[in-house]
C-alpha cells in the first residue's frame, strides 16, 4: 500500500479539512470563500466576458467574517476556489468577566470560557444587554480554526 498520496490534502486539527474546493462559477452571493487566504462572505461578484478564445473571469469581493476586512479576487470561471466550513452556534450567556471574556453555555449545557466580547457596536450592545439584566444568545462563527461572536439577541425563550 502506497500512502504517499494522502500527503497533499491541507488537514486542520480535528483531521478534517478546513475548507474544499468549489468551482468559481458555482460561487453565489452571500456565499463563503477563502480570499487572500481568509474565510469571506461574498458581497459582490460578476463575471466578464474575456476574448474569444480567454476563459470568464469572476471578479469576487468578500468581506471577512471574523475581522470585516474587504478582499478582491479574480479568477477563472473554471478554476476551483476553496471555500471554508463555516459552522454557526447559538451559546447563551451566563457572564461576562473583568478581562473581556465570555462564559457561553451550549444547549447540551457545556460552558466554555474561551472567547471574549467581540469589538466595536456588537461588543458595547452585548455588555450593556448584559449589564441590564437580560438573557442574551450569542451567535457564534467558527471558520478555519477561528472563532468570534458575530452577532446577538435577546433570548425571548427565558423572557417571562
Amino acid at each position: 500500500m502506497d500512502h504517499d498520496d494522502d500527503q497533499h490534502f491541507d488537514i486542520g486539527d480535528s483531521g478534517a479539512a478546513t475548507t474544499y474546493p468549489l468551482q468559481c462559477s458555482a460561487l453565489r452571493k452571500n456565499g463563503f470563500v477563502m480570499l487572500k487566504g481568509r474565510p469571506c462572505k461574498i458581497v459582490d461578484m460578476s463575471t466578464s466576458k474575456t476574448g474569444k478564445h480567454g476563459h470568464a473571469k469572476v471578479h469576487l469581493v468578500g468581506i471577512d467574517i471574523f475581522n470585516q476586512k474587504k478582499y478582491e479576487d479574480i479568477c477563472p470561471s473554471t478554476h476551483n476556489m476553496d471555500v471554508p466550513h463555516v459552522k454557526r452556534e447559538d451559546y447563551q450567556l451566563t457572564d461576562v468577566s473583568d478581562d473581556g471574556y465570555l462564559t457561553l453555555m451550549s444547549d447540551n449545557g457545556d460552558l466554555r470560557e474561551d472567547l471574549k466580547v467581540p469589538d466595536g457596536a456588537l461588543g458595547i450592545s452585548l455588555r450593556s444587554d448584559f449589564d441590564g439584566g437580560k438573557d442574551i444568545l450569542c451567535t457564534v462563527m467558527k471558520a478555519c480554526g477561528e472563532e468570534c461572536v458575530i452577532a446577538i439577541k435577546n433570548n425571548a425563550a427565558l423572557d417571562k
